[in-house]
């Protein structure tokens, strides 16, 4: 095997390594499926190795989706024990958000890859400015002003989440913490509102990528199984530590942290976005 062909295997080993550890331990952290470290780093490992700028974004977004079906169940075990699940709201969401789900990947499969990675970057700075402001404030009120508002923020957290290879985390924490859920007990709840997102989602990205040339070696569709299988044992080893610190720091710290990460994955992403400025 030639030596730099080496070094690229060792190069996306390592990427992965890390991927699935820092998206295993986020993940129960803040109850987003790891997938807003997992995107951008199979986003930029794939750009390494040659992949084309078309297709990367929604190889690393079907790849993503399709970890958070194991991590979510991991990381949701673990807050189920915690008791920091809420069933209600999980089984009046589930509807809205498959629905969310399928649409997102519909519309994921017809815009080019940069659109993707548009999405997740402005959304990941808008959430993050949102938790910023909002670690220490009062909820806007005391639960869902109605079911067509609660079903439509669920619908929402969908289809955002499939064009952005996340949990849903990212946006149903928020949602929840406005509507006066505890952000501890809104964390639980997004880990297992991932697994609705993922099937769906990886489901729909490995049909939709199916007849798409430049894939790179192990790619169902858009979803990639080599790196799916390095990820996985990974992000749900370590997902369950993520959900134990989560029930142990402050909740304004939590929020913060929720941000900082956001904040950091959406600047380096318009920093790669400004190459395609006219």
């Amino acid at each position: 095997m030639p030596s730099d062909l080496m070094t690229d295997y060792a190069l996306f080993a390592g990427a992965m390594i890390f991927a699935g550890a820092m998206g295993g331990f986020i993940a129960g952290l803040l109850g987003v499926g790891g997938g807003i470290v997992i995107v951008p780093v199979l986003y930029f490992v794939l750009g390494g190795l040659g992949v084309d700028d078309s297709i990367r974004m929604k190889i690393a977004v079907a790849t993503s989706l399709s970890t958070i079906l194991f991590t979510s169940l991991s990381s949701a075990g673990a807050h189920y024990r915690k008791g920091s699940i809420d069933f209600g709201l999980l089984k009046s969401w589930a509807v809205p958000v498959f629905l969310g789900v399928v649409a997102g990947t519909a519309l994921a499969a017809y815009v080019s890859g940069i659109v993707l990675t548009a999405v997740f970057a402005v959304v990941a700075f808008l959430v993050a400015i949102n938790m910023t402001l909002r670690a220490k404030s009062e909820p806007i009120r005391d639960g869902f002003p109605n079911a067509g508002v609660k079903a439509a923020s669920g619908f929402t957290v969908g289809l955002i989440s499939a064009m952005m290879g996340i949990g849903g985390g990212t946006l149903s924490v928020p949602i929840q913490t406005a509507f006066g859920y505890d952000i501890r007990r809104a964390v639980g709840t997004a880990a297992a509102v991932g697994f609705v997102i993922a099937i769906p989602g990886m489901i729909g990205y490995a049909i939709a990528g199916w007849d798409v040339d430049g894939l790179p070696t192990g790619s169902l569709g858009f979803v990639n199984l080599i790196a799916l299988l390095a990820l996985i044992p990974l992000t749900m080893g370590i997902a369950p530590l993520g959900a134990k610190v989560a029930h142990i720091i402050p909740k304004p710290v939590l929020s913060y942290s929720f941000a900082a990460f956001l904040a950091l994955t959406s600047a380096r992403m318009l920093v790669d976005l400004y190459q395609y400025l006219p």
